[in-house]
Order: C-alpha cells, then structure tokens, then sequence
C-alpha cells in the first residue's frame, strides 16, 4: 500500500496492490486517528471500535494494554504478548515495566479471543486479579479488560473485576 503523507494530514491511496492487511492496518490507523482526538477515555467503551479492529481479524491471541495518564489521556496502545489460537502467557512483571516506560497512571486491558466467544474465562479473570494486584502496587489503576471476539465483552462491565 502506498501511503502518501502531508504535514497537514495523513491521506492513504489504494493500489492495485493493496492487500487485506493494507486495509486493516488503514483502518486502525483512521480509528486510531479519532481515538487519539477523543483526547480522554471516559468511558472504557470508547475504545471498542479500536480495539475490535487491532485484535478482532487475528487468528491468534494478543495482549495489549491502552495506557493512559492520570485524566485518562491516551498515552499509548502496546501489543505485549503474542500468544496461539486459544492461549498467550502474560507477565505481570512485564506489564509493570511497561507501565513505569510510559509512565502510566491507568489502563484499559484488552485481548482477542481467536474463536469469536469473546466471553471472558476462569483464565481472564485470573489474571485480571493478578495484574490489578500488581498494577495497584505502583499505582496504576486498571479501568477495564476487553476481551474482543464477534463482539466485544468489558469485564468490567459484567461486573467481573
């Protein structure tokens, strides 16, 4: 895909050699774009789109984590762990440490559920505990865990964190 850039804006140019990929990544980029606008999260849903499409096309499963500042600003969005179609191993240590690098004062957790059934398992809720826990200690508040399928399912929202 080429894409062609302007100090004023970023404008992508379709080609006859543009793939399925090419166009996704477009999209997330466009969504993105407005997420980043939106300026704050207030609510944990606003990012559903976003991350519907960073994670819901993936045929395996990642882990990643929208930082945000103290007025829940959008510092970054990491893509941390790689996983395989029904499984990836996550670190609190090593979510911690990417928290400190961003300096993060909260965060929305978010992985895909390769299948669709984005209902969330004995195994989310697991480490959901483990990494507020974790998170708590150095004063990061996590406000949600999307887990994204077909649709997509916020934790918090069913009450499970």
């Amino acid at each position: 895909m080429k894409v062609v850039r302007s100090l004023a804006y970023t404008r992508y140019k379709l080609t006859d050699d543009t793939t399925e990929q090419d166009v996704l990544a477009a999209a997330e980029g466009i969504l993105k774009g407005r997420l980043e606008r939106q300026g704050s999260i207030g609510n944990p849903a606003d990012a559903n789109d976003f991350l519907r499409m960073r994670l819901g096309a993936l045929a395996h499963e990642e882990f990643h984590v929208l930082w945000l500042d103290n007025r829940h600003r959008i510092i970054d969005c990491q893509k941390l762990f790689t996983g395989t179609v029904d499984g990836a191993s996550v670190y609190p240590r090593e979510v911690v440490r990417a928290a400190l690098s961003v300096n993060a004062c909260a965060a929305i957790l978010a992985h895909n559920h390769p299948s669709g059934v984005a209902e969330p398992s004995a195994a989310d809720r697991a480490i959901t505990s483990e990494l507020c826990d974790a998170l708590r200690l150095i004063g990061v508040r996590i406000l949600d865990h999307i887990v994204v399928g077909a649709e997509c399912v916020s934790m918090a929202g069913r009450g499970l964190m």
